[in-house]
This record gives C-alpha cells, structure tokens and sequence, in this order.
C-alpha cells in the first residue's frame, strides 16, 4: 500500500512540474490567484480537522496543516503582489485637464 501512495505521489509531482513550467509568464498570476483560492479550502479543511477534537493526534496535526496552509496563502499573496508589481509601468503623468462650463460653476 505505501508502494502505491509513493507511485500516485511522484506520478502527481511529475505532472505538476510538467504544467507549471509550460505555463507562460504572461499567466502566472492568474494560476498564482487560483493556487490561492485552493490553498484558502485547504485552510478552512484544516481548521475543521484542529476544532473536531476527535483525538490528541487529530487537534496537532490538523494545527499543523493550518500553519502549513496559512503560510502557503501568505507566501502565494506576496508573490502575486510582486509579480503585479513588475507589470505596473511608471507613474502616469497627469493629462492636461480641460476647462469647460461646468468647472466654473
């Protein structure tokens, strides 16, 4: 059985790594903000398993799996917010603005 479950773990980091390197730069924000929404389930899955009190292990583990996802949802923030970043061009230069009637009033 521990066979099987290393088999579907690799099998599953070979396939993830395959994706996310062919995806073009132009879309990593997009992908960042939807690897965000599922790291926001697994929290709340998380916070579930640590308030069910079904035994010691259970609460420590599923606290263990809220720090884990906290700082995945924290860590996948700051990355989109960086790579917007790099997109933003300059400061806009404010447009001439155009005096008509209504400024006047």
């Amino acid at each position: 059985m521990m066979m099987l479950e290393l088999y579907v773990f690799v099998l599953a980091a070979f396939t993830g790594y395959m994706v996310i390197s062919r995806v073009p730069p132009l879309l990593h924000t997009p992908l960042m903000a939807a690897t965000n929404a599922i790291s926001g389930i697994s929290l709340v899955g998380s916070l579930i398993a640590a308030g069910a009190r079904h035994s010691n292990v259970a609460t420590v583990l599923g606290f263990i799996a809220v720090v884990c996802a906290t700082s995945n949802i924290v860590g996948g923030f700051l990355i989109t917010d960086r790579m917007l970043k790099m997109f933003q061009r300059g400061k806009p230069k404010p447009a001439d603005r155009v005096t008509g009637a209504l400024d006047d009033a």
